[in-house]
């Protein structure tokens, strides 16, 4: 029949086991359609999303070792995260990524940095302003 095949072989069995247990905070690469490499990418979404829907939200990270202290919209992120090197997260764009282009689990947001970023990604979107005025 024109059914559709199911994707198998080793490679595919590598991805089902990446995603597996993916987490909120988890450092992946992903490459946004268009660009040249893959970046690291911090998963933000609920956890309740991130266990039970194909789509997550991500910040992006730079791919390149930090050569500046980053600015009042970014965070440094490094080797105590999984990254290879010290590296700049953006906390100002938020993207909507399949949990299937994400590839190599590169690490996770340490416990004592998370709290930065959830602030880092309220304050580069004014958000604390709106609940202030509410």
């Amino acid at each position: 029949m024109g059914g559709m095949r199911k994707p198998n072989g080793p490679a595919f069995q590598q991805k089902c086991d990446a995603l597996r247990g993916v987490k909120t905070f988890d450092i992946f690469s992903w490459q946004p359609h268009g660009w040249p490499e893959p970046h690291p990418c911090v998963i933000i979404s609920n956890p309740s999303r991130v266990a039970n829907k194909p789509d997550v939200e991500v910040v992006l990270c730079s791919s390149k070792r930090a050569g500046r202290e980053p600015d009042a919209a970014e965070m440094l992120l490094d080797e105590a995260d999984g990254l290879d090197w010290p590296t700049i997260c953006k906390c100002d764009l938020i993207h909507a990524v399949r949990k299937s282009d994400l590839h190599h689990r590169r690490g996770m947001v340490t416990a004592a940095r998370r709290g930065l970023l959830i602030r880092k990604i309220i304050a580069a979107h004014a958000w604390g302003e709106i609940l202030a005025a509410g």
